[in-house]
């Protein structure tokens, strides 16, 4: 490694003099690494990088990922990120989504299969958002048998128990093109 070699969480710049750019993340006092490689500060711009020799994928913001819910929390989802962008990913990532705004019971379970747009790095954390139409789950199984379900205008209804569930669906529920993704 070069004398630009960079660990997570070592500090590349202040946050008064350079922006957090592509692998780094702001702490609220200093830009930060996010992963292993090399220092790389732009002038020009202002903006503070780790180039990663493997290309590590953290979404930035705007990327629309797509992802298994890790955990459901009162207020939040935790999902790991396996594509950005339509691009399998390897890093499996984590970020949390905000579901306090969103007038649902179940907004998504454990293991759903989601699509959510990442709005912002805050303090290593990647943080996204479900709220818009296109966002939301793609695939869902019954939580009572585990079979497949069918959408019913805005809930989810089993075809095996008839249970009916109540969930945040992407306007792509049911378009199973997203697991062509997968190669």
């Amino acid at each position: 490694m070069s004398e630009n070699a960079i660990f997570p969480g070592d500090k590349i710049a202040s946050i008064e003099e350079y922006e957090a750019g592509y692998n780094t993340f702001d702490d609220g006092d200093m830009v930060r690494a996010a992963t292993i490689g090399e220092k790389d500060i732009d002038k020009s711009s202002r903006i503070a990088n780790v180039k990663h020799p493997k290309a590590l994928s953290i979404p930035r913001v705007g990327d629309v990922v797509i992802g298994s819910v890790a955990a459901v929390m009162s207020s939040m989802i935790a999902v790991t990120i396996e594509f950005i962008n339509g691009n399998p990913t390897t890093s499996k990532v984590e970020c949390v989504c905000s579901t306090r705004n969103i007038r649902k019971k179940n907004v998504a379970l454990v293991n759903d299969i989601v699509t959510l747009k990442i709005v912002n790095h805050l303090n290593g954390t990647i943080h996204a958002t479900i709220s818009e139409p296109e966002l939301g789950v793609l695939f869902t199984k019954c939580r009572k048998c585990g079979k497949k379900v069918v959408q019913m205008r805005d809930a989810v209804k089993c075809i095996e128990c008839s249970w009916i569930d109540d969930r945040k669906l992407s306007t792509n529920f049911g378009k199973n093109d997203f697991i062509s993704l997968r190669g």
